[in-house]
């Protein structure tokens, strides 16, 4: 089972990580002439991130995949996309508002 704290952390690491290649990737696209999306950009690697970080969490903790984990694992994706493009305090913001309510 995933907590509410865990899946917190594990967003964090994921828009961190993700922020950080996706700026690397984009500076060395910048280098070689490439034109790129950024926002598709930000998307593919916030996917491949966080699905390692989701992989990685289960073979660490030695956790069955579950039809629980598998929404966890695409909530994951879609936040950690949302917080390269948006910014992870506002990403945090938006989900304390629908927690309260």
């Amino acid at each position: 089972m995933i907590t509410y704290p865990t899946f917190l952390m594990g967003l964090l690491a994921s828009s961190t990580v993700t922020g950080l290649v996706t700026e690397a990737i984009k500076k060395l696209l910048d280098e070689c002439g490439k034109s790129y999306k950024a926002n598709l950009l930000a998307g593919v690697v916030a996917f491949f991130v966080s699905i390692g970080i989701a992989v990685g969490y289960t073979v660490l903790m030695e956790i069955a995949w579950t039809q629980q984990l598998v929404v966890i694992a695409v909530a994951l994706v879609l936040l950690s996309w949302l917080c390269a493009m948006l910014g992870y305090d506002k990403v945090i913001q938006a989900i304390s508002q629908f927690k309260q309510d």
